[in-house]
């Protein structure tokens, strides 16, 4: 037996303890789950079906991007999904509309065997399913030193050849929140000062990308040596650009989290713990990272290099990661937002 099948046979093992035979009321119900959409058929083979065999009930989705599902929910005052999947910024902004409910941890057993970042990064409300990171990709061949520091960004090396995230995207307010930290302030309680800082980098930024597959672009053609990213992308800009790599930044990526939370109208909220942890299982978060779909939060599973490359993965990796106060971010955007847009002239 391989060292893969061990681990495997052991995740089984690990449900069979952890997840218990579906409940009689489960049969004859629809879960309504809103999420992206995003590895259909992965999610279909490790995630849907398992889970329909499990609970013997139907699975029906909403899908679409973060703002307009969430919408939807607050259109129909939190009745319509059982679960929904939002990114930490966009399920922070659910939880202040109050649109989701609390989570009943004795619900789902699991969660004590997730790192405590994703066990409650939001209070009360939903559990982390998976972790990512907003770090800095750049091209080792044409990069004279490796960048270490966020403060690396300011450097005279990166004139005219580094990209941003634009400020709209997930990963585009963490780079005032970055520029703050380089210029010694809070951006949160000094924007001023925070925003000197990226009128000091604009001269190094050619330009603000807003999709994975242009900042891809921009690397392939040669137009940028280095930007800020969210580690996902960082596979498809090496298969374009094989000398692209991730910076071990001494001062730390910040951590970007997906969550899972019931809305406050969930029409099967039994059901909808037991998603949640069978989500949260060791035998669907190992299924799901080898596999491509999502870098796990269970401190059980076990990747070979080659797996976790891909992801931000280990107890020491997660415990360097800055987090964000996403109360705060979201209340600050909007000036960050107009502000930006002066400095880059959009």
């Amino acid at each position: 037996m391989t060292r893969l099948h061990t681990l495997l046979a052991a995740g089984v093992a690990g449900l069979a303890t952890t997840l218990v035979a579906a409940p009689a009321l489960a049969q004859g119900k629809t879960l309504t789950i809103s999420w992206w959409g995003f590895n259909g058929d992965k999610l279909d083979e490790y995630i849907v079906k398992p889970f329909k065999e499990k609970c013997g009930c139907e699975i029906v989705f909403e899908t679409g991007n973060n703002a307009d599902r969430l919408n939807k929910i607050k259109i129909r005052n939190g009745e319509g999904v059982d679960v929904a999947y939002f990114t930490d910024a966009y399920s922070q902004i659910g939880i202040k509309e109050g649109l989701f409910q609390p989570i009943d941890k004795s619900k789902v057993p699991n969660l004590e065997g997730l790192y405590d970042l994703a066990k409650a990064p939001q209070g009360e409300f939903g559990p982390a399913y998976t972790i990512g990171r907003v770090g800095v990709i750049y091209d080792t061949a044409k990069v004279k030193a490796p960048v270490t520091s966020w403060n690396d960004l300011w450097k005279e090396d990166f004139k005219a050849s580094l990209s941003l995230p634009g400020i709209t995207t997930t990963a585009g307010p963490m780079a005032v929140m970055i520029a703050g930290t380089h210029a010694g302030v809070d951006p949160f309680t000094d924007t001023d000062g925070a925003f000197k800082a990226i009128e000091a980098l604009k001269p190094n930024v050619v330009k603000n990308y807003n999709t994975g597959s242009e900042l891809v672009n921009l690397f392939s053609t040669g137009e940028i040596s280095a930007s800020v990213a969210q580690d996902f992308t960082l596979a498809q800009i090496q298969a374009a650009v094989p000398t692209a790599a991730w910076a071990n930044l001494s001062d730390g990526a910040i951590a970007t989290l997906n969550t899972i939370n019931i809305p406050k109208g969930a029409a099967n909220v039994e059901l909808a713990h037991e998603f949640i942890n069978f989500v949260l299982s060791q035998e669907v978060q190992q299924k799901t990272a080898e596999n491509g779909v999502d870098a796990p939060v269970v401190k059980a599973v076990t990747l070979t290099p080659e797996q976790a490359k891909l992801w931000t993965y280990g107890a020491d990796m997660i415990a360097s990661l800055k987090q964000v106060d996403y109360e705060k971010l979201n209340a600050a955007k909007t000036d960050w937002v107009d502000r930006w847009n002066e400095v880059f002239g959009m």
